[in-house]
């Protein structure tokens, strides 16, 4: 929070910037529950797209870096006995800081704050007055990575762990047999947005990534671990989703 509140306090411009842009795309599996729609967990495929864009910035001594990150996942899944399937699709957006700790010439921590944007639905094939239910919250994250650059005899490569778990944060919900129409329609939205925390937010995002060169491009390999759960308004949910993702990282030199 304190160095979100630097950024807008201090916004000066930056100058030659090196900028590591990266766009993956991947598959992997998602468990999906929401007792709004089901009291069953679904589970199956998952098809992800994820923006990254980074850069050093001149604050703080040059040694906060910013982020943003975009992604969004399609899932298609099932019930354990097969008779009924949902669709569901989340997109989030961060936008970040991160105080960066050079331990050794090849190997930084850093640690940060997150703003984090989700939106999304879950949509039930066979469910006829409640067929879907919405996604949306915004959460403050704290967040931390490790960087290691090494080499494998000549062969460089770069390894980075990601870890984001949002602390404070508002959500909308509804009640419990509570309908859409009774919110946007009649008007009964008392509650529906409820502030969240650790205590009915208990989520987190982790990415592990390896950067190496192939041919004449910089690729990436990532492993996404997306875990969001809540238990808002008499509702319990949770989207669970392991991707694998490849990308081609791009670096160039960005003045302003």
């Amino acid at each position: 929070m304190l160095i979100l509140l630097c950024l807008l306090l201090n916004s000066q411009p930056t100058v030659a910037q090196e900028v590591t842009r990266v766009t993956m795309y991947g598959i992997g599996t998602t468990d999906v529950y929401d007792t709004y729609l089901s009291p069953q967990a679904y589970r199956g495929i998952d098809f992800r797209i994820a923006r990254e864009s980074t850069r050093m910035t001149k604050w703080w001594n040059g040694k906060l870096s910013r982020q943003t990150f975009f992604q969004a996942d399609f899932g298609y899944t099932h019930n354990h006995a097969d008779n009924n399937n949902t669709f569901s699709g989340l997109a989030n957006w961060n936008y970040g800081l991160h105080y960066n700790f050079r331990i050794t010439p090849h190997f930084r921590l850093l640690a940060g704050s997150l703003l984090d944007l989700n939106g999304g639905f879950v949509y039930n094939l066979r469910n006829g007055n409640n067929p879907a239910s919405a996604r949306a919250y915004i959460n403050l994250d704290a967040s931390g990575a490790a960087i290691w650059d090494f080499r494998i005899r000549s062969y460089p490569i770069t390894l980075r762990y990601q870890l984001n778990v949002p602390l404070l944060g508002a959500m909308f919900s509804p009640h419990y047999g509570q309908s859409y129409y009774e919110i946007f329609v009649i008007g009964n939205a008392g509650g529906v947005v409820q502030v969240t925390s650790l205590h009915n937010n208990p989520s987190l995002r982790q990415l592990l990534s390896a950067d190496f060169p192939l041919f004449h491009a910089t690729m990436r390999l990532a492993w996404i671990w997306d875990a969001q759960q809540s238990a808002v308004n008499g509702l319990r949910t949770h989207t669970y989703s392991h991707a694998f993702m490849v990308g081609v990282v791009k670096k160039f030199v960005w003045a302003k």
